[in-house]
């Protein structure tokens, strides 16, 4: 078996695909450019994997994102507001300090997808 070298808490990947963050489709923007540099800024990169992806699906749900730990993987759907993706920065320092990825703020209930039925 294959080992990293680096202590991988988990991944969030941040769907920016055909649909997502597509303001041309009147869908909420996705701060892409930001997330990027809060999570260099805030030192998550070898810690918590930050992916900015094409697609995700599932597409009739704006914004999805999807955090992977070795628990398993989690979907949110609908994050339309920047100040939800300042709260999962916030959580994944949060989640970093501590050492594994802790469960995610309440405002995040509402938006828990099962995108495999």
């Amino acid at each position: 078996m294959l080992e990293t070298k680096r202590r991988v808490i988990g991944q969030m990947i941040v769907c920016q695909g055909c649909c997502c963050g597509a303001t041309h489709k009147d869908r909420p923007e996705v701060p892409a450019d930001w997330l990027r540099n809060e999570w260099r800024r805030r030192g998550l990169l070898k810690r918590v994997q930050l992916s900015i992806s094409g697609c995700v699906g599932p597409c009739d749900v704006p914004n999805v994102v999807v955090v992977n730990s070795e628990t398993g993987s989690q979907w949110l759907g609908s994050i339309t507001e920047f100040h939800q993706y300042k709260s999962l920065v916030d959580w994944a320092v949060r989640s970093m300090d501590a050492g594994y990825l802790l469960e995610l703020p309440m405002e995040f209930k509402g938006h828990m997808i099962q995108p495999w039925r």
